[in-house]
C-alpha cells in the first residue's frame, strides 16, 4: 500500500511539473510574438487611420528598358549611304545606324502621400520681414522595394527583361503643381508651380503632420540613399512639397511627381545638322507621375477639406485620362 501511494504522489507530481513547464513555454511564445509585433509596427513608421495615406506602386513596364530610334548623327552624312559590291546594303554604316536599339536597366520607388492640404505660415521675405502666406503642402513617402527591370541577351540573339532589385536609389525629387482649367473660348490656361524650399513651412507642417517622425525637403531627402527593403518591415523616408502663390482660382490641377524611376525616351530633330554637336536638339522626356486633383470652391475662401482626389466627374478630358482615373504614368 505505502509503495502505491508513493507511486500515486510521484506521478500527480510529474503532472505538475509538465503542465508548468507547458504553462512557461507558452507565456515565452506570447512573449515573442508580442515583441515581434512590437517591431513590426516600429518598422512600420507613424501609423495612421485608414484612408489617410494612399500608396502607388512602382510601375515598371518592359518597353520602359528600350529606346529605338535612328542614330542622326551618322545618317546626317548621306555620302555614307552607298551599294556595296560584296556586302549586303544592310551591313553598311549607314544602314545599321537605322532603328538602333538603346537599352538600360529601369528601378522605380514606392510613392505614398497624405491628402494635399494648406496651412497659413509667416514666411521670411527679402525685405527680411515676414509675409503671412497660404502655402498648399503634400506629406509624402517614399520607399525602395526593390523594383527594377534588367534586358538579358538570351542565346539566340534575343532580349529579354527580367526583374531584379538595382540597388540603393535616390530621390531626387521635382514636383509640379500644374493647372488644368480652361477659359471661357476652352483653351488651356497655363499655370505651373514648382515646388519650393520653406523651411519654417517645414517646421510647422511637421509638427501638424509628423509630430514623432522626421519630415525633410526635398533637397534634404535627395541626400539620402534609399536601401532595398525586404520582409515585412516598411521604412522608407518621409517629406514635404510645398507650393506658394498658388492661384486661388484653380479648380482642376494635376500635381506631377518627377524622381521616382529613372525611365526616359527622347526625340530627335527630324533633319539633323551635318556636323552639329551629338545630341544637339534632342528633347527628353521622363517619367512621372501624375496625381489628379480637383476643388469645388470658390477663391474666397479656400478651404482644404474642398480638395478631392481623382478627375472631376465630367471632366477627365481636362487631365487627358479616362473617367474616374486618379493617377497615371506617363512621359513628359
Amino acid at each position: 500500500m505505502f509503495g502505491a501511494s508513493t507511486n500515486i504522489r510521484l506521478f500527480s507530481g510529474s503532472r505538475y511539473v509538465a503542465f508548468a513547464t507547458c504553462l512557461i513555454a507558452q507565456l515565452a511564445l506570447c512573449n515573442f510574438l508580442a515583441a515581434q509585433e512590437s517591431v513590426d509596427v516600429a518598422a512600420a513608421g507613424p501609423q495612421f487611420a485608414p484612408g489617410v495615406l494612399t500608396t502607388i506602386a512602382p510601375d515598371l513596364e518592359p518597353a520602359d528598358t528600350l529606346n529605338v530610334h535612328d542614330m542622326v548623327e551618322v545618317r546626317a552624312i548621306k555620302d555614307l549611304k552607298r551599294t556595296p559590291n560584296i556586302l549586303s546594303e544592310s551591313r553598311t554604316l549607314y544602314e545599321m545606324t537605322r532603328d538602333a536599339e538603346f537599352r538600360q536597366s529601369v528601378w522605380c520607388l514606392e510613392f505614398s502621400f497624405k491628402p494635399l492640404r494648406m496651412m497659413w505660415v509667416d514666411v521670411p521675405q527679402p525685405s527680411l520681414k515676414m509675409q503671412r502666406k497660404l502655402i498648399w503642402y503634400m506629406v509624402y513617402r517614399v520607399r525602395n522595394t526593390g523594383a527594377g527591370l534588367v534586358p538579358q541577351l538570351d542565346k539566340d540573339g534575343t532580349f529579354t527583361t527580367v526583374e531584379k532589385s538595382l540597388g540603393p536609389q535616390r530621390f531626387i525629387p521635382q514636383f509640379f503643381l500644374t493647372s488644368l482649367d480652361r477659359d471661357s473660348t476652352g483653351e488651356p490656361v497655363r499655370k505651373s508651380y514648382m515646388d519650393r524650399i520653406l523651411p519654417s513651412a517645414v517646421e510647422a507642417i511637421a509638427r501638424r503632420e509628423l509630430p514623432q517622425g522626421q519630415l525633410l525637403n526635398n533637397v534634404e531627402i535627395s541626400e539620402q540613399l534609399l536601401e532595398p527593403e525586404q520582409g515585412r518591415s516598411v521604412g522608407g523616408l518621409w517629406g514635404v512639397a510645398t507650393w506658394e502663390d498658388v492661384d486661388p482660382e484653380i479648380d482642376f490641377l494635376a500635381i506631377y511627381v518627377r524622381g521616382l524611376t529613372n525611365a526616359y525616351r527622347w526625340e530627335d530633330q527630324p533633319d539633323f545638322p551635318v556636323g552639329a554637336a551629338p545630341g544637339e536638339g534632342r528633347i527628353f522626356e521622363r517619367k512621372v507621375l501624375q496625381l489628379n486633383f480637383w476643388r469645388p470652391g470658390d477663391s474666397y475662401a479656400e478651404n482644404e477639406t474642398e480638395i478631392r482626389f481623382g478627375s472631376a466627374p465630367g471632366f477627365a478630358g481636362y487631365y487627358g485620362t479616362p473617367e474616374g482615373v486618379a493617377y497615371q504614368w506617363i512621359y513628359r
